[in-house]
Protein backbone atom coordinates (compact mmCIF):
# COMPACT_ATOMS: atom_id res chain seq x y z
CA UNK A 1 0.00 0.00 0.00
CA UNK A 2 1.19 3.19 -0.89
CA UNK A 3 2.05 5.92 1.93
CA UNK A 4 0.09 9.28 0.42
CA UNK A 5 3.35 11.04 1.45
CA UNK A 6 4.99 9.24 -1.37
CA UNK A 7 2.63 10.35 -3.94
CA UNK A 8 2.80 13.09 -6.16
CA UNK A 9 -0.01 16.37 -5.28
CA UNK A 10 -1.46 15.50 -8.83
CA UNK A 11 -1.51 13.05 -11.64
CA UNK A 12 -2.65 13.76 -14.50
CA UNK A 13 -2.86 10.22 -16.76
CA UNK A 14 -4.23 9.95 -20.51
CA UNK A 15 -6.38 13.56 -20.45
CA UNK A 16 -8.23 13.86 -23.60
CA UNK A 17 -10.62 17.01 -24.26
CA UNK A 18 -12.31 17.35 -27.50
CA UNK A 19 -14.39 19.99 -28.85
CA UNK A 20 -16.91 20.12 -31.26
CA UNK A 21 -17.58 22.67 -33.55
CA UNK A 22 -19.95 23.58 -36.71
CA UNK A 23 -18.53 25.88 -39.31
CA UNK A 24 -19.83 26.73 -43.21
CA UNK A 25 -23.25 28.49 -44.42
CA UNK A 26 -25.72 27.28 -45.28
CA UNK A 27 -25.13 24.17 -44.77
CA UNK A 28 -23.01 23.75 -42.24
CA UNK A 29 -20.42 20.62 -41.36
CA UNK A 30 -19.29 19.52 -37.99
CA UNK A 31 -15.36 19.23 -37.15
CA UNK A 32 -13.84 17.51 -33.56
CA UNK A 33 -11.12 20.00 -32.52
CA UNK A 34 -8.90 17.54 -30.46
CA UNK A 35 -7.63 20.69 -28.04
CA UNK A 36 -6.18 17.95 -25.66
CA UNK A 37 -5.08 15.17 -26.81
CA UNK A 38 -3.58 11.65 -24.26
CA UNK A 39 -0.94 14.09 -22.33
CA UNK A 40 -0.08 12.92 -18.76
CA UNK A 41 2.41 14.50 -16.34
CA UNK A 42 2.74 14.46 -12.24
CA UNK A 43 3.57 17.69 -10.34
CA UNK A 44 4.97 17.20 -6.49
CA UNK A 45 4.35 18.79 -3.62
CA UNK A 46 5.98 22.34 -3.67
CA UNK A 47 6.63 21.89 -7.38
CA UNK A 48 6.02 24.78 -10.17
CA UNK A 49 5.20 22.70 -12.73
CA UNK A 50 5.30 24.19 -16.84
CA UNK A 51 2.95 23.98 -19.78
CA UNK A 52 4.74 25.91 -22.32
CA UNK A 53 4.15 26.25 -26.36
CA UNK A 54 2.93 28.88 -28.83
CA UNK A 55 -0.37 30.23 -28.01
CA UNK A 56 -3.26 27.41 -28.99
CA UNK A 57 -1.50 24.47 -28.69
CA UNK A 58 -4.10 23.63 -25.59
CA UNK A 59 -2.33 24.61 -22.28
CA UNK A 60 -5.18 26.49 -21.12
CA UNK A 61 -7.55 23.52 -21.91
CA UNK A 62 -5.38 21.52 -19.68
CA UNK A 63 -5.67 23.51 -16.75
CA UNK A 64 -8.96 24.10 -16.77
CA UNK A 65 -9.82 20.16 -17.48
CA UNK A 66 -7.26 19.56 -14.22
CA UNK A 67 -9.83 22.22 -12.22
CA UNK A 68 -13.09 21.39 -14.45
CA UNK A 69 -13.75 24.56 -15.31
CA UNK A 70 -14.15 22.29 -18.48
CA UNK A 71 -15.15 18.68 -18.40
CA UNK A 72 -12.57 15.90 -20.11
CA UNK A 73 -14.08 13.35 -22.63
CA UNK A 74 -11.33 11.09 -20.71
CA UNK A 75 -8.50 10.31 -18.57
CA UNK A 76 -8.29 10.54 -15.23
CA UNK A 77 -7.14 13.61 -12.80
CA UNK A 78 -6.22 12.91 -8.77
CA UNK A 79 -5.40 14.95 -6.20
CA UNK A 80 -3.75 12.94 -3.63
CA UNK A 81 -5.09 9.87 -3.19
CA UNK A 82 -8.73 12.20 -4.57
CA UNK A 83 -10.29 11.46 -8.13
CA UNK A 84 -11.39 14.46 -8.87
CA UNK A 85 -13.13 13.60 -12.13
CA UNK A 86 -15.10 11.61 -10.27
CA UNK A 87 -16.64 13.61 -7.33
CA UNK A 88 -20.04 14.26 -7.20
CA UNK A 89 -21.36 18.22 -6.52
CA UNK A 90 -21.09 18.73 -3.21
CA UNK A 91 -17.56 16.66 -2.79
CA UNK A 92 -16.38 18.87 -6.19
CA UNK A 93 -17.28 22.19 -4.37
CA UNK A 94 -15.59 21.16 -1.16
CA UNK A 95 -12.22 19.41 -3.41
CA UNK A 96 -12.53 23.22 -5.32
CA UNK A 97 -10.89 24.58 -1.77
CA UNK A 98 -7.73 23.07 -2.14
CA UNK A 99 -6.98 23.69 -6.15
CA UNK A 100 -7.51 27.52 -7.34
CA UNK A 101 -6.52 29.46 -10.45
CA UNK A 102 -4.94 32.90 -11.44
CA UNK A 103 -6.36 34.40 -14.55
CA UNK A 104 -4.68 35.62 -17.13
CA UNK A 105 -6.22 38.69 -17.67
CA UNK A 106 -6.41 41.01 -14.49
CA UNK A 107 -8.96 43.45 -15.81
CA UNK A 108 -11.69 40.94 -16.84
CA UNK A 109 -10.72 38.23 -14.16
CA UNK A 110 -12.21 41.14 -11.16
CA UNK A 111 -16.05 42.51 -10.82
CA UNK A 112 -15.88 45.87 -11.76
CA UNK A 113 -19.06 46.80 -9.17
CA UNK A 114 -17.66 45.07 -6.14
CA UNK A 115 -15.10 46.78 -4.00
CA UNK A 116 -11.90 44.30 -3.57
CA UNK A 117 -13.28 43.89 0.22
CA UNK A 118 -16.54 42.55 -1.24
CA UNK A 119 -14.86 40.28 -3.62
CA UNK A 120 -12.58 38.46 -1.24
CA UNK A 121 -15.28 38.84 1.74
CA UNK A 122 -17.83 37.02 0.30
CA UNK A 123 -16.25 33.45 -0.32
CA UNK A 124 -15.81 33.62 3.48
CA UNK A 125 -18.81 34.35 4.44
CA UNK A 126 -20.40 31.87 1.93
CA UNK A 127 -17.95 29.24 3.47
CA UNK A 128 -18.07 30.13 7.06
CA UNK A 129 -14.53 29.84 7.19
CA UNK A 130 -13.86 32.50 10.06
CA UNK A 131 -15.95 34.18 12.50
CA UNK A 132 -17.91 37.11 11.02
CA UNK A 133 -15.97 39.45 13.06
CA UNK A 134 -12.48 37.98 11.86
CA UNK A 135 -13.18 38.50 7.92
CA UNK A 136 -12.21 41.66 7.37
CA UNK A 137 -9.00 41.35 8.97
CA UNK A 138 -8.32 38.74 7.40
CA UNK A 139 -8.88 39.99 4.45
CA UNK A 140 -6.35 42.70 4.85
CA UNK A 141 -3.94 40.39 5.52
CA UNK A 142 -4.36 38.64 2.44
CA UNK A 143 -3.66 41.99 0.68
CA UNK A 144 -0.78 42.44 2.98
CA UNK A 145 0.82 39.21 2.09
CA UNK A 146 0.80 40.14 -2.00
CA UNK A 147 2.09 43.36 -1.00
CA UNK A 148 -0.63 45.69 -0.98
CA UNK A 149 -1.78 47.96 1.59
CA UNK A 150 -5.08 46.98 4.18
CA UNK A 151 -6.36 50.48 2.57
CA UNK A 152 -6.95 48.87 -0.72
CA UNK A 153 -9.57 47.13 0.27
CA UNK A 154 -12.68 49.91 0.26
CA UNK A 155 -11.73 50.64 -3.37
CA UNK A 156 -12.76 49.52 -7.27
CA UNK A 157 -10.81 47.26 -9.57
CA UNK A 158 -10.67 50.53 -11.75
CA UNK A 159 -8.17 52.59 -9.21
CA UNK A 160 -5.36 49.73 -9.47
CA UNK A 161 -3.10 49.17 -12.35
CA UNK A 162 -2.71 45.70 -14.21
CA UNK A 163 0.02 44.55 -11.45
CA UNK A 164 -1.80 45.67 -8.46
CA UNK A 165 -4.65 44.03 -9.98
CA UNK A 166 -3.10 40.39 -10.29
CA UNK A 167 -1.89 40.87 -6.80
CA UNK A 168 -5.22 41.14 -6.16
CA UNK A 169 -6.27 38.51 -8.51
CA UNK A 170 -3.27 36.04 -6.52
CA UNK A 171 -4.95 37.11 -2.99
CA UNK A 172 -8.75 35.89 -3.94
CA UNK A 173 -6.40 32.90 -4.78
CA UNK A 174 -5.24 32.48 -1.18
CA UNK A 175 -8.39 32.55 0.42
CA UNK A 176 -9.06 28.84 0.82
CA UNK A 177 -5.33 27.55 1.84
CA UNK A 178 -5.11 25.76 -1.45
CA UNK A 179 -2.42 23.40 -2.42
CA UNK A 180 -2.08 23.83 -6.34
CA UNK A 181 -2.64 27.27 -8.25
CA UNK A 182 -3.42 27.05 -12.28
CA UNK A 183 -1.40 30.30 -12.90
CA UNK A 184 -2.72 30.55 -16.23
CA UNK A 185 -0.57 33.27 -17.87
CA UNK A 186 -0.22 34.77 -15.20
CA UNK A 187 2.11 37.49 -16.25
CA UNK A 188 1.36 37.49 -20.33
CA UNK A 189 -0.55 40.98 -19.58
CA UNK A 190 2.16 42.87 -17.66
CA UNK A 191 5.11 45.07 -18.45
CA UNK A 192 8.40 42.86 -17.96
CA UNK A 193 9.53 44.90 -14.80
CA UNK A 194 6.08 43.72 -13.10
CA UNK A 195 5.96 40.30 -14.33
CA UNK A 196 9.37 40.09 -12.00
CA UNK A 197 8.00 41.42 -9.15
CA UNK A 198 4.74 39.15 -9.55
CA UNK A 199 6.79 36.34 -9.71
CA UNK A 200 8.57 36.81 -6.90
CA UNK A 201 5.74 36.87 -5.12
CA UNK A 202 4.77 33.88 -6.27
CA UNK A 203 8.13 32.03 -5.61
CA UNK A 204 7.87 33.07 -1.71
CA UNK A 205 4.06 32.14 -1.37
CA UNK A 206 5.45 28.90 -2.23
CA UNK A 207 7.87 28.71 0.01
CA UNK A 208 5.66 30.16 2.74
CA UNK A 209 2.64 28.45 2.19
CA UNK A 210 4.06 25.08 1.01
CA UNK A 211 2.36 25.55 -2.41
CA UNK A 212 2.63 23.79 -6.12
CA UNK A 213 1.84 25.43 -9.19
CA UNK A 214 0.34 24.43 -12.86
CA UNK A 215 2.20 27.73 -14.41
CA UNK A 216 1.10 28.06 -18.12
CA UNK A 217 2.97 30.25 -20.07
CA UNK A 218 4.28 31.04 -23.68
CA UNK A 219 7.50 32.46 -22.21
CA UNK A 220 10.30 30.17 -22.16
CA UNK A 221 12.22 32.84 -20.19
CA UNK A 222 9.59 33.37 -17.52
CA UNK A 223 9.59 28.64 -17.00
CA UNK A 224 12.98 28.95 -17.07
CA UNK A 225 13.09 31.38 -14.07
CA UNK A 226 10.00 30.12 -12.02
CA UNK A 227 9.74 26.04 -12.84
CA UNK A 228 11.53 22.89 -11.77
CA UNK A 229 10.01 21.12 -14.57
CA UNK A 230 8.26 21.41 -17.99
CA UNK A 231 6.33 19.98 -20.72
CA UNK A 232 6.30 21.31 -24.27
CA UNK A 233 3.05 21.42 -25.84
CA UNK A 234 1.92 21.37 -29.78
CA UNK A 235 -1.58 20.92 -30.94
CA UNK A 236 -2.71 19.27 -27.99
CA UNK A 237 0.16 16.78 -27.47
CA UNK A 238 3.51 17.19 -25.20
CA UNK A 239 6.37 16.49 -27.24
CA UNK A 240 8.88 16.54 -24.70
CA UNK A 241 9.03 16.69 -20.57
CA UNK A 242 12.10 17.04 -18.65
CA UNK A 243 13.68 18.97 -16.05
CA UNK A 244 14.21 23.28 -16.91
CA UNK A 245 17.88 22.35 -17.28
CA UNK A 246 17.07 19.57 -19.45
CA UNK A 247 14.88 21.29 -21.41
CA UNK A 248 16.93 24.08 -21.87
CA UNK A 249 20.64 22.77 -22.16
CA UNK A 250 19.46 19.87 -23.87
CA UNK A 251 16.66 20.13 -25.62
CA UNK A 252 15.48 16.79 -27.79
CA UNK A 253 12.57 17.77 -30.02
CA UNK A 254 13.06 20.01 -32.99
CA UNK A 255 9.71 22.12 -31.70
CA UNK A 256 11.82 22.77 -27.86
CA UNK A 257 15.16 23.77 -29.65
CA UNK A 258 13.46 26.50 -32.02
CA UNK A 259 11.43 27.76 -29.15
CA UNK A 260 14.37 28.03 -26.49
CA UNK A 261 16.62 29.74 -29.29
CA UNK A 262 13.57 32.07 -29.40
CA UNK A 263 14.19 32.49 -26.29
CA UNK A 264 16.22 35.57 -25.35
CA UNK A 265 19.28 35.09 -22.50
CA UNK A 266 19.67 38.15 -20.87
CA UNK A 267 23.45 39.10 -21.21
CA UNK A 268 24.42 40.91 -24.35
CA UNK A 269 28.01 39.36 -23.87
CA UNK A 270 26.23 36.23 -24.81
CA UNK A 271 25.73 36.01 -28.71
CA UNK A 272 22.80 34.17 -30.00
CA UNK A 273 21.37 32.73 -33.32
CA UNK A 274 17.83 33.62 -32.81
CA UNK A 275 15.77 30.53 -35.41
CA UNK A 276 12.31 31.12 -36.27
CA UNK A 277 9.67 28.76 -37.59
CA UNK A 278 8.86 28.19 -41.33
CA UNK A 279 4.82 28.49 -41.79
CA UNK A 280 2.31 29.16 -39.28
CA UNK A 281 1.07 26.64 -36.55
CA UNK A 282 -1.17 24.57 -38.35
CA UNK A 283 -5.49 24.53 -37.89
CA UNK A 284 -6.20 22.42 -34.77
CA UNK A 285 -9.39 21.71 -36.68
CA UNK A 286 -7.05 19.98 -39.26
CA UNK A 287 -3.74 18.34 -38.00
CA UNK A 288 -1.12 17.97 -40.07
CA UNK A 289 -0.89 14.01 -40.89
CA UNK A 290 1.68 12.00 -38.54
CA UNK A 291 3.80 14.27 -36.31
CA UNK A 292 1.81 17.17 -36.34
CA UNK A 293 5.34 19.66 -36.41
CA UNK A 294 6.63 17.75 -39.66
CA UNK A 295 5.49 20.84 -42.15
CA UNK A 296 7.72 23.03 -39.46
CA UNK A 297 10.46 21.08 -38.99
CA UNK A 298 13.59 21.45 -40.09
CA UNK A 299 14.78 17.68 -39.38
CA UNK A 300 11.75 16.31 -40.44
CA UNK A 301 12.05 12.04 -42.12
CA UNK A 302 10.26 10.35 -44.67
CA UNK A 303 8.07 8.57 -41.71
CA UNK A 304 7.12 11.63 -39.99
CA UNK A 305 4.42 12.41 -42.57
CA UNK A 306 2.78 9.20 -42.05
CA UNK A 307 3.11 8.04 -38.49
CA UNK A 308 2.88 9.95 -35.51
CA UNK A 309 6.07 9.03 -33.12
CA UNK A 310 5.33 7.31 -29.96
CA UNK A 311 6.08 8.60 -26.64
CA UNK A 312 9.71 7.45 -25.58
CA UNK A 313 11.17 7.71 -21.87
CA UNK A 314 14.77 9.26 -22.47
CA UNK A 315 16.27 9.05 -18.88
CA UNK A 316 14.50 9.10 -15.51
CA UNK A 317 11.47 11.96 -15.60
CA UNK A 318 12.53 12.69 -19.43
CA UNK A 319 10.75 11.77 -22.34
CA UNK A 320 9.58 12.88 -26.05
CA UNK A 321 7.36 12.55 -28.78
CA UNK A 322 10.22 12.54 -31.72
CA UNK A 323 10.96 9.69 -34.97
CA UNK A 324 14.69 10.59 -33.97
CA UNK A 325 14.43 8.98 -30.36
CA UNK A 326 12.46 5.78 -31.76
Amino acid sequence: MNNSKDLPLLRVENLTKHFRIERGFPKSVTYTVKAVDDVSFTINKQEAFGLAGESGCGKSTVGRCVLRLIEPNSGRVSLGDMDVLALGKNELRIMRKKMQIIFQDPYSSLNPRRTIGQTLEEPMYVHKLYPKNDIRQVAEGLLESVGLSPGAIDKYPHEFSGGQRQRIGIARALLFNPELIVADEAVSALDVSIQMQILQILKDLKEKLSLSYLFISHDLAVVRYFCQRVAIMYLGKFVELGTVKQIFDDPLHPYTLTLRNASPIPDPMVKQEFAELKGEVPSPISPPSGCHFHPRCPKAMDICPKEYPTWTEQGEGRGVACHLYT
